[in-house]
């Protein structure tokens, strides 16, 4: 078919899934008290549609043109050299530690046995590559507040075995990357920056992803923008973007994009490990290394999505501005969020934390709006170290943890997602004040 036939068949089919969005996909209106107000999820319309069509329509799917130019796009969005998509951002975590075993790396590379600075309170993917690369997690404590890394326990934590530390932005808010860059300097050890939950964060105007050495980014439909599965690893180094894209790509030798033969221009030239000179360059292996690509049709869902990732992160801020201060009549019995000094987060959350001795516990107040279809979620893991899955994990434990336990016990969080519409957050608050009122202040 002539290249103006086809196009103008696809503009006709795209007419047509518009107004199957229009008909049957549009958000319903919400009613307080019977629509649910979720802690998530994503904010899409027949852009997203029409965009999987033309990737589909192509028969391409496996890596190709929409995950190049995206990741060339969000590479300019971000200010950081390399991005490497990838299925998830907990395949993007495990992409950054492992990359850097790589012997590419020589005497910097983090062997099985070193140490790496983390938190107890997070996610368990920012941990679970640590112990998959046979490294100990060295477990520190939080601020109540900002919910990071508590930045002056970072000079009890270090010891000859450390090589990196491995940290998230909590719930969207940077954490301290004044201190945390400066020890890692004295110290010389590797930064990773999960990012998984802050996409447009921002320290000093400069975007979080292009402070540590490699960072992480996820597009599940609960962050900032979605393809429904999928990831991106950050980097400035193009040793580092090497590295992880090896591990990522089965752990290959060649760096041929899908469908490509010799872009190295030596193809049968190489002689490497043992094999015998000339052995094919698209079959050489120089890492233990996995299958964690992408799709050409998630990368047309994150061009669609990263057009409108400005107004989502707007909208992030702004619900969670007007949510946090219609919450301060309630400060006596709430530890409302904090953001980090000289940071402007990119909110996943607006998280909240029960006082202590307050005269109601989280449990009431989480049944309360739950019963009244607000939706809450926990601060992920709590204390990992209590977790099943890491209780017989080699760990080193510094200080007590204490805030990580408050954490445990009384923190929730509800949402602020750009689904999240005025009548909702209205709604929330007054379930609040329900609540609250005729109680006695602590």
């Amino acid at each position: 078919m002539p290249p103006v036939e086809r196009d103008q068949a696809l503009a006709r089919l795209q007419g047509e899934v518009a107004g199957y969005y229009e008909q049957f996909l549009k958000p319903a209106p919400f009613v307080p008290g019977e629509s649910p107000v979720p802690v998530s999820g994503k904010v899409w319309d027949q852009e997203e549609l029409q965009a999987l069509v033309e990737a589909s329509l192509d028969g391409w799917w496996t890596e190709g043109r929409f995950t190049q130019a995206v990741q060339l796009e969000l590479s300019r969005f971000l200010g950081v050299r390399n991005v490497a998509l990838c299925n998830s951002g907990s395949s993007a975590n495990l992409l950054a530690f492992t990359a850097l075993t790589s012997k590419l790396l020589g005497e910097r590379r983090i062997a099985p046995g070193s140490e790496v600075i983390t938190v107890a309170a997070g996610f368990p993917t920012t941990l679970a590559p640590i112990v998959q690369n046979r490294c100990v997690p060295v477990m520190l404590d939080i601020e109540l507040g900002t919910y990071n890394i508590d930045a002056t326990q970072l000079e009890q934590a270090v010891s000859p075995k450390t090589r990196a530390v491995m940290i998230a932005h909590t719930l969207g808010n940077p954490w301290d990357v004044e201190a945390v860059l400066a020890f890692a300097k004295r110290h010389r050890l590797w930064v990773i920056e999960d990012c998984c939950d802050a996409l447009g964060a921002t320290i000093g105007g400069r975007m979080v992803g292009t402070f540590g050495d490699v960072a992480t980014l996820s597009f599940y439909p609960a962050h900032q923008m979605t393809c429904g599965e999928g990831g991106a690893v950050l980097t400035q180094s193009g040793l580092v973007k090497r590295s992880l894209e090896s591990f990522r790509d089965w752990g290959r030798d060649c760096w041929c994009m899908p469908g490509k033969t010799d872009t190295c221009g030596r193809r049968f030239d190489w002689q490497l490990g043992s094999l015998p000179y000339g052995y094919d360059h698209k079959y050489i292996y120089s890492e233990i290394g996995y299958n964690l690509k992408t799709t050409d049709l998630q990368g047309a869902l994150l061009q669609a999505q990263l057009k409108k990732l400005p107004g989502f992160i707007a909208a992030r801020r702004r619900n969670h501005a007007l949510l946090s201060e219609a919450l301060k009549p309630f400060e006596p019995w709430l530890i409302l969020p904090r953001a980090t000094a000289n940071s402007d987060p990119s909110w996943f959350g607006c998280v909240l934390t029960v006082r202590e001795g307050c005269g109601v516990t989280r449990g009431e107040l989480v049944d309360h709006l739950e019963s009244h279809k607000i939706h809450t979620r926990m601060l992920f893991a709590g204390n990992a170290v209590r977790q099943p899955a890491f209780q017989d994990v080699e760990h080193r434990v510094v200080g007590t943890l204490v805030n990580t336990e408050t954490v445990m016990h009384h923190t929730f969080w509800v949402g602020v997602w750009p689904g999240i519409t005025d009548a909702m957050r209205e709604y929330m608050v007054s379930v609040f004040a329900d609540f609250f009122r005729g109680r006695a202040k602590p």
